[in-house]
Formats: structure tokens, sequence, C-alpha cells
């Protein structure tokens, strides 16, 4: 008999990535395929979830190909939180997607925020309602598009469609769900107010299963599509962030994620709700459902600027599109002292959600003069971005999160100034991730635990790679709080002048 292999499948915003795992962790082969992101107007942010289907297809196909023969146990999923897929009555689609990037929805996120009120709608979701959440994409689609919505049976959100494309079952998960904002956070089910608020009722909606459980089995098509053998059992799986803390082995309270990619997010498990009365950070369930010693949520920070930002003074500053680009701007940074030599950079290119949740934000170098060249722009970038993240964290403090050491991931923690910079503003020490595509291992933690092949903490911690520590040197991290709070002031003092 082969040794049983697990699949994860992760759907990101620009690819879905795939990979096939044996149950000791290590990873036999993966594989990507990638889609566009279609903006028909300012503001908006869609793809066609049928490029979805296609990539995934292409993807597992690719994979498959590296283990010949391999008998897969089970699937898991992973996926791009917030968006909305919506079907008609004959489950064919409605429309594009919206996702999580779309801004059109900020009238529709403040009239929720108000009729709710923001303490309320806090206290039942555990977070602030942003634009490109499911619940206000429904709700512009409701007054902006009502021939649509009327349409409209189903809303789904991203991960949730590959599973019924995969085995026809229409559900989700507690963490995917409360990226929605339509969940109760304690209950862990949807919010009967919040469906009511926008006139939705639970027919409109998946059912709710635990991330971990058998939600379907691969039908005749989609496994002939796909190049598997039907019937293989796909487990509910999870949003990518928390899918993420399992890759990364952050299943209790006693670790900080912070994810330096295309933005930045500060993730920490938690064993209750709590909640910021402010809306300057997300609460969401995690994947694990809470019993003692596991986290049950996680408070999150979610900046919006971070490698984002560096890619743009990559590529439409500096003009830089050889290969080796990123290497050649890390050098040059490093040429550049703690400080840049005054320069201060504000990241906020697309506005920024936390602590500010401020759509309007605009980025900005203060400072400038003769003297700073391209190493030090790069610098800035970098502390700039890590400002930000910084800022969020502050919130995390004020609730009680008071974490002795990071965990990096994303690309961010494969640069070792960018981690150094990290040690030294925060003051603690950081290790980075080498757990390569994390979300869909924690997807292939999850298909593995739903099939009772795995303990998914037990794997979780074990799984999860760490490089060498960085340790924050005591006389920067003095410099850079006064850097950091001269970066608040920046903020603080230009407000009301974005536009």
């Amino acid at each position: 008999m082969n040794k049983p292999f697990l699949l994860g499948i992760d759907l990101g915003t620009s690819s879905v990535k795939v990979i096939v795992a044996g149950l000791d962790g290590h990873v036999a082969t993966s594989a990507a395929a990638e889609y566009p992101i279609q903006h028909p107007q300012p503001l908006h942010a869609e793809q066609d979830p049928n490029a979805w289907w296609d990539a995934c297809v292409a993807a597992v196909r690719e994979a498959l190909a590296g283990v010949p023969g391999a008998e897969i146990a089970a699937i898991g999923l992973s996926g791009q939180m917030h968006g909305v897929v919506m079907l008609d009555r004959e489950q064919r689609l409605v429309g594009p997607a919206i996702i999580w990037p779309d801004q059109r929805s900020q009238r529709q996120v403040q009239e929720i925020t108000e009729r709710l009120g923001p303490e309320r709608l806090y206290s039942i979701t555990g977070s602030p309602l942003s634009t490109g959440f499911l619940a206000a994409s429904v709700r512009w689609v409701q007054q902006e598009a009502p021939t649509m919505w009327a349409q409209v049976q189903m809303v789904l959100l991203p991960k949730d469609y590959l599973r019924w494309r995969m085995t026809g079952v229409l559900a989700t998960d507690p963490s995917d769900g409360a990226g929605s904002l339509l969940l109760d956070e304690r209950q862990r089910d949807w919010s009967d107010p919040m469906l009511r608020l926008l006139d939705l009722d639970r027919s409109h909606l998946p059912l709710v299963q635990p991330s971990d459980r058998i939600s379907g089995y691969l039908v005749d098509d989609a496994a002939a599509q796909l190049g598997l053998p039907a019937g293989i059992p796909v487990v509910t799986g999870a949003a990518d962030t928390a899918c993420g803390l399992l890759g990364a082995g952050a299943v209790a309270s006693d670790r900080l994620l912070l994810s330096i990619s295309t933005g930045g997010q500060l993730v920490q498990p938690v064993d209750e709700v709590q909640v910021d009365r402010r809306g300057r950070i997300h609460t969401f369930c995690s994947a694990l459902a809470p019993t003692p010693g596991l986290a049950g949520w996680y408070q999150m920070g979610a900046t919006l600027n971070a490698g984002m930002a560096l890619r743009w003074l990559r590529d439409s500053v500096f003009g830089w599109h050889y290969p080796d680009a990123y290497d050649v701007m890390n050098v040059a940074a490093e040429n550049s002292p703690p400080g840049a030599q005054g320069l201060l950079f504000l990241p906020y290119l697309v506005g920024e959600r936390s602590p500010h949740m401020d759509p309007t934000a605009r980025g900005a170098f203060f400072g400038l003069t003769l003297r700073h060249g391209q190493g030090d722009l790069a610098r800035a970038v970098m502390e700039g971005a890590t400002f930000a993240c910084y800022d969020a964290y502050g919130v995390l403090a004020e609730l009680g999160v008071h974490s002795q050491s990071i965990i990096l991931a994303g690309g961010g923690a494969k640069s070792a100034l960018w981690r150094q910079i990290v040690a030294d503003v925060f003051g603690m020490p950081v290790q980075p991730l080498l757990t390569s595509e994390q979300s869909a291992l924690g997807a292939v933690l999850l298909a593995g635990g739903g099939v009772g092949l795995l303990n998914i903490p037990a794997a979780a911690r074990q799984w999860a790679q760490l490089g060498p520590v960085t340790a924050p040197d005591p006389g920067r991290h003095a410099f850079y709080r006064e850097r950091f709070e001269a970066f608040q002031d920046l903020y603080a003092r230009n407000r009301g002048h974005f536009a």
C-alpha cells in the first residue's frame, strides 16, 4: 500500500497555490497558477470565479505530476478572505466576484455601522466593517445593482466556491465566516441581527461547519478535471490567515506572527474574544475550536502597504525591472544608516486599515534633501512599513497582549536587513518562518485532521520551521521609538489634508 498524501489548496489574491505533503509534513511537490484582478471602474476590484477554478485545475494537475501514483487521502482548503461570490437559483454565477481590495462600498460601510451602532457591531462580530468585506459588498449590490441582486440566491466566500465546484456542497467555516462580518464570533454561527440588517436570511448563506470537518466528497466531474479519483474527502478548511497561523505553528496565545508581504499582517492568537471599542483592529475566529491551551480566536492588525510600497519604489520610482532588483535594493538600503538620514516614509499608498481605518490616507516622503539617495529611500520604505505594523501592535498591547518574540513570515522575512529593522522597532527577537506556502500547509493540516490522520495542534507545532534568531539592539530600539513618535505625528498632522 502506498503511503497517503494530503492535498492543500490556497486560493490567493493573485494565484492559487497547491501543495502535496506527507503525514510527516514534508512537502513532496507544489505548484501555482495565476489569474488577474479586474478593475472595471475606479475603486472596483473583481475576479472571475471560473478563472479560480481553471487555475486550481492547472495547479493541482501540475502538482500531482510531481508525485505520480500518489494516494491523496484528503483535500484541505484555504483562501483569500472577505470577498463575495453570488449564485442564482440554478447555482450559476451572478456577475464577477467582488474581492477584498474593492473600495466601492464606503457609503455602505458607514450606513451599516451607523444603523447597528459601532459598539454593538464590534461586540457581535469582533471587528469594524471595511470596504471589500462581504457584508459591505452585498449591501452595495443590493443598493446599486438591484437587478443583479434580484437574481441572487446564495452568497459564498471565495474558497467556498472551490468546494462547491469540487463537491456540490455549500458550506463555510467560522474563520472565513467571521471575515464576512455576518458571523456572531462567540457563537461561531451567522448573526441574526446582522442578517436582518442586510435583509438576508439563512437560506442566502452556506452552513457553517468546523474547519476540520469533512464537508463533502470529490464528485465525478471535478475529479476528472483535477486528475484525481472521485470520492476523496474534502475538509472544510479555513481562511488564509487562520491557515497561515497553523502553518506557522501558532496554535496558542504565546506566539505573535507578523507577515510582511503585499501588506502587513500582525496576528496574535487569543483565548477569548477581545474587542477594541475603537474599532482599530479585527478579532476573527481561528481554525481551531476554543479549548484549554488552544486559541479559538486571533486578533489582527492589517496594514495595506508593506511589500507593495517597496515594489512601487522598485518599479515606478527606480524603474528597476531586472530579476535581482530586490537584492540590489536591499544592499543599497543596508548602506543607509538607521533612520535613513532623517527620511520618514508614510506607506499609505492605497489608504490604510489598522489602526486608522482610513481609506483616504496617503503616502509621503518627509525630510528629503539633496544628500538622500536610492538606498535611503529603500530603507525609509522598509522602516515606514514596519512603523505601520508597530502602530497596529500598539492596539494589541492596549488590549493586554505582551508578546516576547515574533515569527516573521512573507517576503520581508527573507531580508536580513528587514528582520533586523523589525527586531529593533519592536524591541523583540525575531525568527523567520522558513516554511513555504504556510496557508496551503495549514490547509493540509486541516485535511489530515479531518480524516483522523493527524493531531492538528501537535503536527502544526512540529511542522513549523523557524530560522535563526535576530536579536534587537537596545540602542537602536530607543532610537526607533523616537522616530516612531515622529511617524505617528506626521500622519496625525496631515490627516485632514488627504483627499
